[in-house]
């Protein structure tokens, strides 16, 4: 007898909601923020649904809570053998970070899921298909979608994206992937009027099995090498959004990089280029200090024909951007592209794009006391992120790092860190190599700290002394403490977000403290 597994090429969103997957066995592995989707997904759906975590049911309450009383059946902890949890499922759903490719993958579950693939590709019909919630969502999303990816800014260019397109009060726009809401679960609410923008990394990109209506490319450096094993595989993880795009839609690429500018003749899809400097044809630019388009084609779901613009190709002043920093020009002009192509009008564009002020974690301006700015970028974690905080802010300026070392080259970090910053308070395991490395560039004033906490409270009193002697020399403007660790977080946080948050609470805690002490005066 034929097995009836689900049929991943037949799913729509219209089917599931008239009840398409009633009745089916699912298994979800894995249990953070996508498998709690997937599984809430799948049991609205009708599905009995099955959630594996090699990680003990205490650590996941918080998650297991998150499924409230739907009838799920929970295999959780080491004891638990993977493959048993599928015996019998009709779908296996999994969450980013658990692939049969990746080393990184619980070595038995690994194995396992190896011997799923290659029984699927042998008999589709017979053995359950494995499918990532990102897949899914292409598979299903009944509207236009833009995928944005790249190894930085692709949170704040899809954030700024989904801003714009929301000046088009005609086509409800959602945001989702990495961030945003779990698309999955809006799926069988979406209709072809909206827009749907998806934050994509390399985690989700070699699961894709469908591309998306415009591919939004910010760069591609080097990063997660523990995960791909090398620096092509890597780039290779990450060309697979241009490859698959719709032929239909758009592929946005950043002429500035160089790996990224190579990928304009993988896909199928005319090309929208943008660069910081004057635009090529079909493409996005800098001139005279505005942001211009030129010759920019509607996509034919917005009607086709050239986009409008204002007075030689003018969308907006550069300095109306509230993001700070030049690699955010750079993205400021790729979701510009986007809003171009969608239909979006230049006045409706540059009122989004100056009133939106960034996204938590990304170079996020925490508070200024008394004279000394706190920034949170929590998220910069690679060195070409940690370089381009770097250059977004004027001396005096003291650096925060260190952390969790992610295996990726540090070295050209140094000189940039000597040149641009006047001081560096550093944390974590990675901590002592990043002082050895600024010091032997020339960083004279380079302090340990043993919590964030600590490095806060030195970085507050290194930048008042800053402030001072940059006062008596007659120059004015604050001083910057900046945190942007160039490291992973896990040695001292369960994430970079329960980083970035104990960065804010312990600036609010120093300027209480700084409020206490003048009040007492």
């Amino acid at each position: 007898m034929t097995r009836s597994v689900v049929d991943l090429d037949r799913l729509t969103a219209a089917g599931v909601r008239d009840g398409s997957l009633a009745g089916r066995s699912v298994t979800v592995l894995g249990l953070a923020r996508s498998g709690i989707a997937l599984a809430r997904f799948f049991a609205d759906a009708g599905c009995r649904v099955t959630v594996y975590d090699v990680r003990p049911a205490a650590e996941l309450a918080p998650a297991t809570e998150a499924l409230g009383r739907r009838p799920i059946e929970l295999a959780l902890g080491p004891d638990v053998e993977p493959a048993g949890t599928w015996a019998g499922a009709d779908l296996i759903a999994t969450s980013p970070s658990i692939n049969p490719d990746f080393p990184t993958t619980e070595p038995r579950l690994r194995a396992a899921l190896r011997v799923v693939v290659d029984a699927h590709l042998a008999n589709p019909t017979g053995s359950p298909a494995l499918v990532s919630e990102a897949d899914l969502v292409l598979r299903m999303c009944p509207c236009p979608t833009i995928g944005v990816t790249g190894t930085k800014g692709k949170t704040t260019t899809s954030s700024l994206i989904a801003a714009l397109l929301a000046g088009d009060p005609v086509h409800p726009t959602i945001l989702g992937g990495n961030i945003g809401v779990p698309l999955v679960e809006c799926m069988t609410e979406l209709t072809p009027e909206h827009r749907v923008v998806i934050e994509l990394s390399e985690l989700q990109l070699p699961t894709l099995s469908r591309g998306t209506t415009v591919a939004v490319y910010t760069n591609v450096t080097s990063d997660h090498l523990d995960r791909h094993g090398s620096l092509e595989a890597y780039r290779r993880a990450k060309r697979r959004l241009a490859e698959l795009v719709d032929g239909n839609g758009a592929l946005v690429i950043n002429a500035d990089d160089p790996v990224v500018a190579t990928y304009a003749s993988l896909g199928r899809a005319p090309v929208v280029s943008y660069r910081l400097g004057r635009p090529a044809a079909a493409g996005l630019g800098l001139e005279e200090g505005w942001i211009v388009a030129s010759a920019v084609e509607r996509l034919a779901a917005a009607g086709g024909g050239r986009a409008e613009t204002g007075p030689r190709g003018r969308i907006m002043p550069v300095d109306e951007l509230a993001i700070p920093g030049l690699h955010n020009v750079s993205n400021a002009l790729a979701a510009v592209a986007v809003a171009l192509l969608f239909g979006v009008a230049p006045d409706a564009i540059r009122s989004a794009a100056a009133g939106f002020a960034g996204v938590e974690h990304r170079l996020e301006r925490v508070a200024t006391v008394d004279g000394v700015q706190f920034i949170n970028d929590s998220q910069g974690t690679q060195p070409d992120a940690v370089i381009a905080a770097l250059r977004a802010f004027p001396r005096p300026l003291v650096l925060i790092a260190g952390g969790r070392d992610k295996g990726v080259d540090l070295s050209g970090l140094g000189p940039v860190a000597a040149a641009r910053a006047d001081a560096a308070v550093l944390i974590g395991e990675s901590g002592p190599v990043l002082a050895e490395m600024f010091r032997g560039n020339g960083m004279t004033r380079v302090e340990l700290a043993t919590s964030l906490e600590e490095a806060v409270a030195r970085g507050d009193a290194i930048a008042r002394d800053l402030l001072e002697a940059s006062g008596a020399a007659g120059s004015s403007g604050p001083a910057t403490v900046l945190l942007s660790p160039a490291a992973a977080s896990f040695d001292m946080f369960v994430d970079y977000a329960a980083r970035g948050r104990a960065f804010k609470a312990a600036v609010a805690a120093l300027a209480e403290q700084q409020r206490a002490v003048r009040s007492s005066r």
